[in-house]
């Protein structure tokens, strides 16, 4: 199933809300908490999680297939790189302190390719950085699946919550899930001669 997005409507919808006194930021409020000094922000949509993120000083680059939505994150912030990919096909070259789905970026794959999403991303969390994933639980993609893909990218789960405001998760149909990559083993002592 192949969705069509116009990234203007979907980006209005969120201007909306914003404009109705309704924090749109949460998702990038969580983000900073880990105080990183750059985001992949993967699945960015419109980029209002990205660009949020650099209203606050982050260096961001934002990542999404859809052309409609990009076109919309580049005219709203030009000074972003965002870039066209296939997240389970990403190669930036490059690490970043955190890497965020948020929106629900597990679901709008095609079903069975989630391992490689994970895995597409997660080599893009620096070591000792954090994936962080929020998305509903109802869709046929469960945390079991989830954690066994960042368990298998080399992330290790860390924090789990109900919400972008850190509700405890307790079951429930939503999760924001945080995983760290390992930091590098120490090097030995050097063989003395």
């Amino acid at each position: 199933m192949t969705t069509t997005w116009d990234g203007d409507d979907y980006q209005r919808r969120f201007d909306d809300l914003a404009a109705s006194g309704k924090n749109v930021h949460g998702e990038a409020a969580f983000v900073r908490a880990y105080a990183p000094k750059s985001v992949l922000d993967a699945g960015c949509g419109t980029g209002r999680v990205g660009i949020e993120l650099a209203r606050h000083g982050i260096e961001v680059i934002g990542v999404d297939l859809d052309e409609s939505m990009l076109a919309t994150a580049g005219r709203l912030a030009p000074g972003i790189t965002w870039v066209r990919s296939d997240l389970a096909a990403l190669d930036l070259g490059r690490v970043f302190d955190v890497v965020v789905m948020a929106g629900n970026v597990p679901l709008f794959t095609p079903p069975g390719t989630q391992a490689a999403l994970v895995a597409g991303v997660g080599r893009h969390v620096a070591p000792g950085g954090v994936l962080i994933a929020g998305f509903r639980l109802d869709r046929g993609y469960t945390l079991a699946d989830y954690d066994a893909h960042a368990a298998a990218a080399g992330l290790a789960p860390v924090e789990r919550f109900a919400t972008w405001d850190r509700a405890p998760f307790t079951g429930g149909d939503y999760a924001v899930s945080v995983h760290r990559a390992s930091l590098p083993a120490p090097a030995g002592p050097g063989i003395q001669g």
